[in-house]
Order: structure tokens, then sequence, then C-alpha cells
């Protein structure tokens, strides 16, 4: 089903859509249009959109998601305290928040080596001791945020975008019908999710 050729901008939003993976109310063509040309969408279908899937709208009203089943995630992005609870709630948010969350903290000094996170996910307290590596979020403590986060017949994949990865939440089914849309992104047999970065 991979699309070699071609396809309007339009039609990669409907085809997504058709697999469940749908703009944010208010998302229009034309903010697609503010972060890059038609041309750049159209030419390698479900490439660039799937990265734009995954960023906020840029330009005012700030803080708009394209969608909120994909989130992009620089990991390095570790400067200060808050940014682990950023992390915990843009994974979250990409799950439907499906479990429920509440009293996301972190505190993280990097030039100590220390950071530590802590949050209530369904009524039971998760606190984590944070590996620092500079500015690089450490991907243990992704992984467990991940498992905190999943329910049973879902997971989080990742297309590689880099530095960073644009994830989504899928069951089974949806990754793959994305897969076979947009060309393969995930690597769906056996390649282990942190050795995209």
């Amino acid at each position: 089903m991979f699309y070699k050729d071609k396809m309007k901008l339009e039609t990669q939003i409907e085809k997504l859509a058709a697999l469940g993976i749908a703009l944010n109310d208010g998302i229009t063509v034309e903010d697609f249009l503010i972060s890059f040309d038609r041309e750049e969408y159209e030419k390698k279908p479900f490439d660039l959109i799937l990265f734009v899937y995954g960023i906020e709208v840029e330009e005012e009203p700030w803080g708009r998601f394209f969608c909120d089943r994909a989130w992009n995630f620089d990991t390095e992005c570790i400067e200060g305290s808050g940014a682990y609870v950023s992390i915990v709630e843009n994974f979250h948010r990409i799950t439907g928040r499906t479990k429920k969350l509440e009293e996301v903290s972190d505190e993280i000094d990097v030039e100590e080596g220390k950071a530590y996170l802590e949050y209530i996910i369904d009524g039971e307290k998760k606190s984590y001791n944070i590996k620092v590596d500079s500015d690089w979020a450490d991907p243990e403590t992704v992984a467990s945020i991940m498992d905190d986060l999943k329910v049973q017949s879902y997971d989080f994949y990742a297309k590689d975008n880099g530095q960073a990865s644009i994830w989504f939440y899928l069951n089974q089914k949806e990754a793959e019908e994305l897969n076979a849309l947009a060309g393969n992104p995930f690597n769906l047999v056996s390649k282990p999710w942190w050795k995209i970065w």
C-alpha cells in the first residue's frame, strides 16, 4: 500500500484519519502550510506529515498540537526541572489519557548529576532516580514511563527523526496499517525501542 507518487496533503490527512489518527479539533490545512510548503508534504507521502502530526502549530495561539495521537520527542531536552514532567505529560496525552495521572513532579540538577521523578498513576505512586547524561533523556526512565502508561493491547511506536523521534500510541492493527501506508516507519519485529536514539 506504500505510496511512492505524489499525493495531495488533504488526501494524506483523510487516509490517516481513516486509520484513527485524526487531527485535533480546529486544526486546518493552513496550519500545516505555516511550517512547510505543500510540495514538501506531497512529494513524499506520509513522511513529513507524520513529523508534523507530532508537533505544535507554529503560530499563535501557542500550545496547539496537530494530533493528540503523536508526539515529536527530542531526547536532548533535559535542561532543568520540569523536563521529565513534560515527557510524562506528553506520553500521557498521546495515550488518550486512559490512565489517571496525578501529582507529576521532578527535580533535576544537571550540574550535580542528580534527578528525580515521581507521579501517581491509577492510584499507584511511582518514583524514579534518574541517570543524568548532560541534557539527554535517560532511556531507562523513559521506558519506565511508557510501561506505567500503557494499557493491554496498545504500545508506543517510534518513527525515527534523527536526534528526535515521532511517537505514536497504537494497537497492533493500527501499527501494521500505518506501517503499510507510510513505508514501514516502525520496526515491528525485533528492534528495541531505545535503539532509535
